[in-house]
């Protein structure tokens, strides 16, 4: 992709205008670190395009105090760029779990809290962050998720974020990203810290 340039154009009957502005399927996914992160880097440039933006955190806890999060609703409220809706679905989920029933629940209720903003053009980029969880465990119907995503209306970007994301997902996407670690500063014993992964 020399120059931003494709490699390949089909024959689709489609003007460059109108394959450019086709809505994309990201997926972030993989055992690396960066995925929330790469996909909280979009959401600023959709904010500086004055896209409206869902962000949907499916099972980090809602506890959390997560920077970008801060960062975005400023940004959302400062009537500059776009707007930004947070969206934590109950308590979430962490690296420990617990309560397994209620963050199912709070998991399907999430997915259909989607399904309805979609159906309504509510926003013009949803971050459904950590939600290949929910699928990889069979909490949300994968093939419906993928159905879903296929018939939304209008010009609707959706990234989702977190590992193990599913084949039938990884088909329909239209940009993939596998994050990989080569070196991670826990493997050398330090812990997260304030700034670089909060």
């Amino acid at each position: 992709m020399p120059k931003g340039q494709p490699s390949v154009v089909p024959d689709d009957g489609l003007t460059t205008r109108q394959r450019r502005n086709r809505p994309l399927l990201a997926v972030h996914t993989g055992i690396g670190k960066g995925k929330s992160t790469a996909a909280f880097g979009l959401a600023l440039r959709a904010w500086n395009q004055g896209w409206p933006i869902g962000v949907f955190q499916f099972v980090k806890s809602a506890k959390w105090r997560v920077g970008e999060e801060r960062a975005l609703r400023v940004l959302g409220a400062s009537g500059e760029g776009g707007t930004v809706a947070w969206h934590k679905m109950g308590e979430g989920w962490s690296w420990v779990q617990r309560d397994i029933e209620s963050s199912e629940e709070a998991a399907r209720e999430g997915w259909e809290q989607v399904k309805r903003d979609l159906t309504a053009e509510t926003y013009r980029l949803y971050v459904l962050d950590e939600f290949t969880y929910p699928m990889h465990w069979g909490w949300v119907d994968t093939d419906e998720v993928v159905e879903v995503l296929r018939s939304r209306p209008g010009t609707q970007h959706v990234v989702i974020t977190g590992r193990n994301a599913p084949e039938a997902l990884v088909d329909a996407a239209d940009l993939v990203t596998e994050m990989t670690k080569v070196k991670h500063p826990m493997d050398a014993g330090q812990k997260g810290q304030r700034g670089i992964e909060w």
